[in-house]
């Protein structure tokens, strides 16, 4: 059996332990670094839409243009998540 380290996404710290399991079976991690800002996270996401580039890419499709199904149809995701993402990244959301 094969260990693989595991480190945070957030601070990059080993002082990781498990933290249980997901509905569906994936496993859930702790950051034991109280300056990391970060509590639980996954290794691999069930959803592409959650992962950090896809959100990047969402980003950078609007900005060059592209439309919401567009950039959907491109990313294999959820319309709406494009939708959500461009909400929270827009300088203009209401408070």
């Amino acid at each position: 059996m094969m260990l693989i380290p595991v480190r945070c996404p957030h601070c990059q710290s080993d002082q990781v332990i498990k933290g249980g399991k997901t509905k569906a079976g994936k496993q859930r991690y702790k950051c034991q670094n109280s300056h990391c800002p970060c509590y639980s996270f996954q290794l691999d996401l069930s959803y592409r839409g959650r992962s950090p580039e896809i959100k990047e890419q969402i980003i950078d499709m609007a900005l060059n243009g592209s439309g919401i199904r567009d950039t959907a149809r491109v990313l294999k995701i959820s319309p709406t998540t494009v939708i959500n993402e461009l909400k929270k990244k827009s300088p203009h959301s209401a408070v």
